[in-house]
């Protein structure tokens, strides 16, 4: 069935400015030169200036410069007689701020122009950012091998929502310590205590704009898991950048949580994985460590034909400490015993705590066997010094059996045996220290 109404002629564009203000997309129209000739009012809300600032402008110009290239060639396409739809871009709003467009625009040939709708998409962008963003922060969580490792992918992760190049992670111990597992400043300035105090104190967010030209804006989130705060992430912006705003804060506040989750799962796992591998009481690595320790010791002394040193050690009359002074000063012993063993050692070597008072260190690559008598000699003179607990000054001095591979064992297993073994017949015996699979003492 035919309309009764007759078809109204289009009229020409420029004469329905009034209507064409009304719609909530930007209706853009660009001479063949590439300068706007006419924008609707929905463009000062999208792109922060008025039509009259827009009006003769070159279009590019507000185009953001990574997106530069391939508008012109979206352009030229149009202009060539393609019909562009869908076509996505970032511009550079008055205030500085990225906003992402979706346009679809034609050319008309003959008043020479390109005539364009464009539809902010940003709250989209920023929604589909977010969520990937989201997925990227729990993989990260699962494919970082440390926490600060963890924090710098975590960077790069916020990064693609909010201007990120100064960013800090703080984090409060179970004893209330703030301190940075990650920080990177442009100018390589100190990490901000006091702000990151504040923000973990009372749990809010903090929006400082620069007061002037050449100060520093400041984001700061709380990180927050179950009620408790448990840091801060904060953002820097440098003099003359664009500074953060409350919806940069509310993004990071929203994001934080997830980092906060990330960042207490990688604790808690390095944290077992300590308590598998160390000495809770002196630090010490413990005897699975050590075992492991041993056997790449003994790869590489296979391979280079070295030796491999190995002291075991007790410390006499340590029972007695504990039945006369308790077992705190027993702890207050071993704990100094662990500092001063590592004083007799290179980096290279290994002191390790196996049980009660009894210790192993491991000398990997030392060039003769002799070596290994020169450390435990050391490591008598340093145990042998007064050390004062429980209002007393005490010396207890330590039976030592030593043992070398390839001479007392060609596998982890054997060494560990032969140096226990001296060990305890230095001990029964009152000798000092004793060669492993001899009873000559020193």
């Amino acid at each position: 069935m035919r309309s009764i109404f007759p078809a109204m002629p289009l009229p020409p564009i420029l004469a329905k400015r009034a209507f064409l203000d009304l719609l909530p997309d930007a209706i853009c129209v660009v001479d063949e030169h590439g300068r706007f000739v006419f924008v609707s009012a929905a463009c000062e809300r999208i792109f922060g200036y008025t039509q009259d600032e827009m009006v003769g402008r070159a279009m590019i110009e507000l185009v953001a410069p990574e997106d530069r290239a391939r508008t012109l060639q979206a352009a030229a396409d149009i202009m060539a007689g393609e019909h562009k739809l869908n076509f996505e871009n970032s511009y550079v709003r008055k205030d500085g701020r990225r906003v992402h467009i979706l346009w679809s625009a034609r050319w008309w040939e003959s008043d020479r122009l390109r005539i364009a709708v464009a539809r902010d998409i940003t709250e989209r962008k920023r929604a589909e950012a977010t969520q990937a963003a989201l997925y990227a922060l729990s993989e990260a969580a699962h494919a970082a091998s440390d926490l600060p490792a963890l924090c710098a992918h975590i960077r790069l992760i916020i990064d693609s929502l909010v201007p990120a190049n100064n960013f800090f992670v703080a984090t409060v111990d179970g004893d209330g310590v703030l301190s940075f597992p990650y920080s990177l400043d442009e100018h390589r300035a100190a990490p901000p205590h006091a702000l990151c105090s504040e923000v973990v104190r009372t749990g809010q967010s903090q929006l400082r704009i620069a007061a002037t030209p050449d100060a520093c804006g400041w984001l700061a989130v709380p990180l927050k898991t179950e009620h408790r705060t448990t840091g801060a992430l904060v953002l820097k912006s440098m003099p003359g950048e664009t500074g953060y705003t409350d919806r940069d804060m509310a993004l990071l506040h929203f994001v934080s949580t997830q980092v906060a989750t990330a960042i207490k799962r990688m604790q808690l796992l390095a944290q077992l994985k300590r308590m598998a591998q160390f000495d809770e009481l002196t630090g010490l690595p413990n005897r699975a460590l050590l075992r492991d320790r041993l056997d790449t010791a003994l790869s590489a002394a296979r391979r280079e034909h070295a030796y491999v040193g190995l002291l075991y050690l007790d410390l006499d009359r340590f029972k007695e400490v504990n039945d006369t002074l308790g077992h705190a000063t027993g702890d207050l012993l071993l704990q100094e015993t662990a500092q001063r063993l590592k004083r007799c050692v290179r980096d290279a070597d290994t002191v390790a705590r196996v049980g009660g008072d009894e210790f192993v260190v491991l000398l990997p690559g030392i060039p003769q066997p002799e070596d290994a008598l020169v450390v435990a000699r050391k490591i008598r003179s340093a145990l042998g010094q007064p050390v004062a607990l429980g209002g007393r000054h005490l010396t207890v001095l330590p039976s030592i059996g030593i043992a070398v591979y390839p001479d007392h064992g060609e596998d982890a297993l054997a060494l560990l045996e032969a140096a226990d073994q001296a060990m305890y017949r230095a001990k029964h015996s009152g000798d000092d220290c004793r060669w492993a699979g001899t009873a000559d003492e020193y």
